[in-house]
């Protein structure tokens, strides 16, 4: 199986930056797409950025211009760059990544969840 773990949330004023980091690690998974997802208190999660294998990005419109996705693919390994954050960028921040896992098949996968707070 593949474990997906996320690190790098915490607190931040507003205008500030954080950098999340995310890795999916274990039995042989050939990734499709990383991505991060959002979900505030009362709402829907959401997609934040998606990124595939190829770096072919996608990105919310609430985020474009100040987050960045970026992968390492030897690593298996996303990152987040989230620049001139806002309060309602509030959110815990989940990790999924979607690929081929040896001998399985296509899986999707999800970490636990990281808290980023942005206080104004």
């Amino acid at each position: 199986q593949v474990q997906v773990v996320e690190s790098g949330g915490g607190l931040v004023q507003a205008g500030g930056s954080l950098r999340l980091s995310c890795a999916a690690s274990g039995s042989i998974f050939s990734i499709n797409t990383m991505g991060w997802y959002r979900q505030a208190p009362g709402k829907q999660r959401e997609l934040v950025a998606t990124i595939t294998s190829g770096e072919t990005t996608n990105y919310a419109d609430s985020v474009k211009g100040r987050f960045t996705i970026s992968i390492d693919n030897a690593k298996s390994t996303v990152y987040l760059q989230m620049n001139s954050l806002k309060p309602e960028d509030t959110a815990v921040y989940y990790c999924n990544a979607d690929g081929w896992l040896y001998r399985e098949g296509r899986k999707n996968y999800w970490g636990q969840g990281i808290q980023v707070t942005v206080s104004s």
